[in-house]
């Protein structure tokens, strides 16, 4: 008898910019500050946002 699971036996592993993607398509936003897509003025309008809900200290993304 095996110990492996059937449910996840076909399973693919997402990489984190395919799981940002579906998270948007699902109505959330993740994002690293870091990111170099964006410009400044978008940066300093997330760490705004992020400190806002979430308080003073920035994420490792900055």
């Amino acid at each position: 008898m095996s110990m492996t699971s059937r449910i996840y036996h076909h399973g693919n592993q997402r990489d984190g910019e395919q799981l940002r993607r579906d998270g948007w398509r699902s109505g959330i936003l993740a994002i690293s500050v870091s990111d170099q897509r964006l410009t400044t003025m978008e940066r300093e309008a997330i760490l705004a946002i992020g400190e806002r809900l979430y308080g003073g200290g920035r994420g490792k993304g900055a």
